[in-house]
């Protein structure tokens, strides 16, 4: 019974004899690995999405560790504005 795993978009598989169908493959991948590394956004909701499992984890197991972030976040933004407003009111 073998259980082959799918190969990532950016892997060369291994076995190719064709020069031409070898440089092909390999170009492909390239080209995909490229296209990973460039699409920034895609990254970014992939990254927010992590964030967000991590977040919601530990108010699971920690509600008010989560709760004092909250309020210890929302007390910085407020601070940071408030100083904002100061410096450009004077």
């Amino acid at each position: 019974m073998s259980s082959e795993l799918p190969l990532p978009r950016t892997a060369v598989p291994i076995g190719i004899t064709d020069p031409v169908e070898k440089a092909r493959v390999e170009l492909k991948a390239a080209l995909a690995a490229i296209e990973e590394k460039a699409n920034v956004p895609k990254r970014v909701a992939r990254a927010t999405d992590r964030g967000v499992v991590r977040a919601r984890r530990f108010a699971r197991r920690n509600p008010g560790g989560a709760v004092a972030g909250v309020v210890g976040a929302a007390a910085v933004a407020g601070l940071a504005v408030w100083g904002l407003v100061r410096l450009y009111t004077r």
